[in-house]
């Protein structure tokens, strides 16, 4: 008989399962927080006008560029520093104040965002200066990610973290509605630059609202002390959750190759479609629209466990896989609406499930190889994904990105059933 592994941490509370919805009053439950409500709005800010950047940022690659590939560059640039740094990155959100990396992290931002507008602005930009600004933004990512997850926690405390969760997904879904569609209207007005220039203010935006939270109302958790092994040691305590494990490699099928969509969408617009950077920009806005209407209902949700990440995992491959097949642009903007809302779903059951198993203490390094797994799968399905679709067409390529994770998620599926790991929570 073998010992279950230790880890060093004491053990997490059992999650439970409400046996009904919550009530509506308490769908924003969590902006009873004065500090989390600040958050909350800087945030809002913050995530249209980093949508209005994404959009235009891939836009004008695909324009200076004319190649679709170049696009799967420079999500695979962006992404591409939490996949090889994302682990250190979670060690150091557990070892610092978490405000104070957040406040640093936008103010590198808001240099970055506004030396790219100069450049549009001034007409002197070029695919190389994308890239690099992507990359810089990337490394940002490793330290701005994690710890904006974990932050969450200290915010609200353990009684208001699940609500706070899922408004977050919303405020995300939310910036994602209007964002490109600020956006697309802007490229098509007066250029991408005022994009940039706008993100590099709402940065600023952030770091000052982030310096009114009051210290005094945070839940502080106790930082780590620096000794050796600790990224090891929350290796093994993902591996001892299998909670956390399969909803981290059930989200890595997804991210490597559904979760490349500014490579798929901007192929529609300009290839299949011929609908342009204003189509574009509609395009990701109905997948927002989805994901926002998906974002609400997960506030309903009465309980996080493996089976309903796994059911929502394969709707949303499910859904992928079906919008390769419409034949019209009419019923591919209804089917993309439906992929955001299933994706929403998804993803945030598997930010409650993930944060809510794992121990405080831990969480900056559980959240960090989450992020490493969502965003550095999309670095390397990006570039590969542009492959297929310059060389195999757009409609290829959505039948690869949903196809794949199906037939994985089905494998995976049938080997947590066989080890009886796919019970309901338990009800409350």
């Amino acid at each position: 008989m073998t010992s279950a592994p230790t880890t060093g941490f004491p053990p997490t509370e059992p999650l439970t399962q409400l046996t009904s919805p919550p009530p509506w009053k308490q769908t924003f439950a969590s902006l009873s927080v004065r500090n989390y409500r600040i958050f909350a709005v800087s945030n809002l800010v913050a995530m249209t006008t980093m949508w209005m950047q994404r959009i235009a940022q891939d836009w004008l690659v695909l324009d200076l560029s004319g190649s679709v590939t170049a696009v799967g560059i420079t999500v695979a640039l962006q992404f591409a520093p939490m996949l090889v740094f994302g682990l250190i990155g979670g060690v150091i959100v557990d070892r610092y104040p978490k405000r104070t990396l957040l406040m640093i992290c936008q103010s590198v931002s808001v240099l970055t965002s506004a030396t790219l507008a100069a450049l549009v602005l001034t007409g002197t930009v070029e695919v190389w200066h994308i890239w690099a600004s992507a990359l810089l933004l990337g490394f940002v990512t490793v330290i701005d990610n994690p710890a904006r997850q974990a932050f969450v926690g200290e915010m609200v405390g353990p009684y208001h973290l699940r609500n706070a969760i899922s408004m977050n997904s919303s405020i995300f879904q939310l910036g994602a509605l209007v964002g490109p569609a600020l956006s697309g209207a802007l490229l098509v007005a007066v250029g991408a630059g005022w994009s940039f220039g706008i993100n590099a203010i709402a940065c600023v935006f952030v770091v000052l609202s982030l310096g009114r939270l009051r210290s005094s109302e945070l839940f502080r958790t106790r930082a780590m002390p620096r000794e050796p092994g600790q990224l090891r040691a929350g290796i093994r305590y993902v591996s001892s959750k299998p909670a956390i494990l399969y909803t981290i490699v059930i989200m890595g099928f997804l991210a490597v190759f559904g979760q490349n969509m500014p490579v798929i969408l901007s192929a529609y617009a300009k290839d299949v479609f011929g609908v342009g950077a204003a189509g574009y920009g509609l395009f990701n806005t109905l997948v927002a629209v989805g994901a926002l209407i998906g974002a609400v209902l997960s506030t309903r949700r009465r309980g996080f466990g493996l089976r309903g990440i796994v059911v929502a995992a394969l709707c949303y491959s499910l859904a992928q896989t079906a919008t390769a097949l419409m034949p019209t642009e009419q019923a591919f903007g209804v089917s993309l609406a439906v992929v955001g809302l299933t994706w929403l779903l998804f993803i945030t059951a598997a930010n409650s499930l993930v944060q809510l198993s794992s121990n405080a203490g831990v969480r900056g390094r559980v959240m960090a190889l989450y992020v490493l797994v969502l965003l550095g799968g999309q670095s390397i399905g990006g570039p590969a994904m542009g492959l297929i679709v310059e060389h195999l067409g757009a409609h290829t390529g959505m039948l690869i990105a949903g196809g794949v994770p199906l037939v994985a998620v089905g494998v995976i599926a049938l080997l947590l059933a066989r080890r009886g790991l796919l019970a309901k929570p338990r009800t409350v």
